[in-house]
Formats: structure tokens, sequence, C-alpha cells
């Protein structure tokens, strides 16, 4: 019983070492560096991406992207083009290509050094 108890404690503390989730406020001021996609972005995405009750993972939570992004890019990519759940097709950005949806959810996911 005593070994049990340990384990469950230890585990407790690493999961409380795991990254700090992110603040919808601390969201909303996030931006990629590149202006053509942070105004895509503005315009399509930032508006879920930063509200707790849309459903949408935020833009660099880690604990939400983390599953996501496990599951590959491609299904990721794939969700966004047909839509998923809550989500609509393209993720409303008619004017996004395959490349800018690709930097955008890499940005999304803070995983923007993805190859």
């Amino acid at each position: 019983m005593k070994t049990i108890v340990t384990i469950v404690v230890a585990c407790a503390a690493l999961a409380a070492c795991g990254p700090k989730p992110i603040t919808p406020a601390e969201a909303a001021k996030l931006a990629p560096a590149d202006a053509r996609l942070a105004k895509l972005y503005e315009g399509a995405c930032k508006t879920c991406h930063t509200n707790p009750d849309s459903g949408a993972p935020l833009t660099h939570d880690a604990r939400a992207w983390g599953p996501r992004w496990a599951q590959g890019e491609e299904v990721l990519l794939l969700h966004v083009v047909q839509g998923y759940k809550g989500m609509p097709s393209l993720g409303q950005c008619v004017a996004c290509g395959p490349r800018d949806l690709q930097a955008l959810v890499r940005f999304m996911a803070d995983k923007e050094d993805a190859k």
C-alpha cells in the first residue's frame, strides 16, 4: 500500500511540473511573426483559439495541443480542411492555401520549428 501511495504522489508531482496552462489573455496577445499569416490568423483563427468556451485549443496551450499534435500533423491538417467537431472547414479561412493552413496550425500548436 505504501508503494502505491508513493507512486500516486510521484505521478501527481510530475503532472504539476508540466507546462503551465496558458490563459485566454495570454493567448490573445500572440500572433504569427509573419505579417500575412498574422492577418489570416486574426481574421479566421483567433476568435476561437483565444476563447476557452469555443472548445478549440487555445493558441500555444501545450496541454491542449499535445494530444492533437501526437495524432500527426497530417491528421490536424485534414481536420482543418474538412472541418472537425465545431470547427468549420478551412477554419473559415477562405484566403488560406495549404501552406498557410500548415503554418497557422504550427503556430497555434507552438510547433513552428516542426519539419
